[in-house]
């Protein structure tokens, strides 16, 4: 990547709607409510030949206090300062207005390359608005249409000389690295553990303001995501990149998630079908709960969701700084653990402080074991031996007299876990004793928490004709035997040949 474009400007000018255009995906959410956009998201965008990182941020607020608005616009006053480039967007159909000479003015104090372009300007509507533009002082605006796509080659025009200029300054300040390959490298084995080329991809989710994004602003050592004391603050599925603890993870900042019945509003839906997305894409999964009211029906279907999604799930109870009975408080976490998420008996617990920074190192031991689990791999030689002693300990039931055999069990996949066991009358065999073989396998292989998938193929019978069915003679048959059995009575024969 050889440079970064911030596009700034007031709410609802079509902000994400450029940026989900040079991204090639529909990433950010995109409505015609104003303020939709509250944190920054990046992604990789393509113009022609260009490659380069978007970052799509909050509306321009005139707020300056600690209000929601007012954060927002440091959030975004940030991204304009480390920005290499910065496309300003003004509505080219309502024209200038006060708030965007404003704007103006801060950006000229800090970004050296601003690019003023009049969205929203297809047809005779925008003409007015984009001829506006010249006023703010920013030079030659753009006429675009970010939702058709116009304007986007002008675009291309003023940035392809800036990135020569980036390239030539990234090459430049590039040190010279010897780097010596060992001899017995394998380019074609598998990655099994995370690396820079392929991070780690966790999803943190939970019910609102359990402090997802404090938590994740502390591992990342800055203020990077939109927090507060507000609930429901984040909107999109967010993901940053970052070596947590030695470990590269591209970490996914997910809406709050409430009741069903409570989601009404379009955006909170758009909101939520968002974050459910990031936890498809993860591999790792932190449920985070309030600590103070953990547990609660949501936070239930939340870990349940993450479970049916085959993610490695791990819990992690949140704000431990404000309880005063530590050790009651986690012996009664533990029991209610067990007993409301059976399926994700074993997984870790873990107490953390998101404000304070306590307790992120076990949260990390706790995202690298569930990780190890999701990937682990199990021998045939060892499953069918464990099969064996399983099946002997407590042999499978025989519904109607007839013996359910356990015949081979093999690792058919990874990422989670799942097996395949070859057995007879498998239509037969109760959800109790798949449960047994699951609880088996991990107790026995040390797969705490992590989902286990397993299947039952019918063997059948290894007689290849015994669903053929005996040919019936038909009545030509019957005819034609019973004209030589009188030919042969007629000659003095008997009935049947011998022999």
């Amino acid at each position: 990547m050889s440079f970064t474009l911030a596009i700034v400007g007031r709410p609802n000018v079509g902000k994400s709607t450029l940026f989900n255009r040079l991204v090639g995906k529909r990433l950010a959410l995109v409505d015609d409510t104003p303020g939709v956009t509250r944190d920054l998201r990046e992604g990789d965008a393509r113009l022609g030949d260009l490659r380069f990182v978007v970052i799509d941020s909050a509306g321009l607020e005139l707020a300056e206090d600690d209000s929601l608005q007012g954060r927002m616009r440091r959030l975004t006053e940030r991204a304009v300062e480390e920005a290499d480039v910065c496309l300003f967007l003004i509505d080219a159909r309502v024209g200038v207005t006060p708030a965007d000479e404003i704007f103006a003015d801060i950006l000229r104090k800090k970004n050296a390359h601003v690019i003023l372009a009049a969205n929203k300007a297809e047809g005779n509507a925008g003409a007015a608005g984009a001829l506006e533009a010249w006023s703010l002082g920013l030079g030659e605006p753009i006429a675009l249409s970010a939702e058709h796509g116009q304007g986007l080659d002008d675009l291309y025009d003023i940035l392809q000389p800036l990135a020569d200029g980036f390239a030539a300054r990234n090459v430049a300040q590039m040190p010279e690295v010897d780097v010596d390959l060992p001899e017995d490298l394998d380019e074609d084995a598998p990655i099994r553990m995370p690396t820079e080329a392929r991070p780690l991809q966790l999803a943190v989710i939970g019910r609102p303001n359990a402090g997802k994004s404090t938590l994740i602003n502390k591992i990342l050592g800055e203020d990077r995501l939109l927090t507060g004391p507000e609930a429901g603050i984040t909107r999109d599925a967010i993901s940053v990149t970052k070596t947590f603890m030695g470990t590269p993870m591209r970490i996914w900042d997910t809406a709050g998630m409430r009741k069903k019945a409570r989601v009404s509003d379009k955006l909170e839906k758009l909101s939520v079908a968002d974050g459910l997305r990031a936890v498809r894409f993860a591999e790792v999964v932190v449920v985070l709960l309030d600590v103070n009211i953990p547990f609660e029906v949501q936070d239930l279907r939340i870990a349940d969701f993450a479970e049916t999604e085959g993610r490695a799930v791990v819990v992690a109870a949140n704000k431990w700084d404000l309880e005063e009975e530590k050790t009651e408080k986690l012996k009664e976490l533990r029991e209610n653990f067990e007993r409301l998420l059976p399926q994700l008996r074993g997984a870790p617990l873990v107490t953390v402080s998101a404000k304070t920074g306590k307790g992120l190192d076990r949260l990390h031991n706790a995202i690298l074991k569930a990780y190890e689990v999701w990937n682990r791999r199990i021998s045939t030689a060892k499953l069918n031996n464990w099969l064996g002693a399983m099946t002997e300990a407590h042999p499978p039931p025989a519904p109607g007299g007839r013996r359910i055999k356990l015949r081979y069990i093999t690792q058919a996949k990874t990422r989670p876990p799942g097996f395949v066991i070859k057995a007879t009358h498998t239509d037969q065999i109760p959800e109790s004793y798949s449960r047994y073989l699951v609880n088996g396998l991990r107790a026995d292989f040390d797969m705490p928490g992590t989902p286990i998938r397993l299947y039952f193929r019918d063997q059948g019978s290894t007689n290849p004709y015994k669903e053929r069915k005996k040919s019936i003679p038909s009545r030509l048959t019957k005819h034609v035997e019973a004209k030589k059995h009188a030919a042969r009575k007629d000659k003095g024969l008997p009935s049947k040949p011998k022999g």
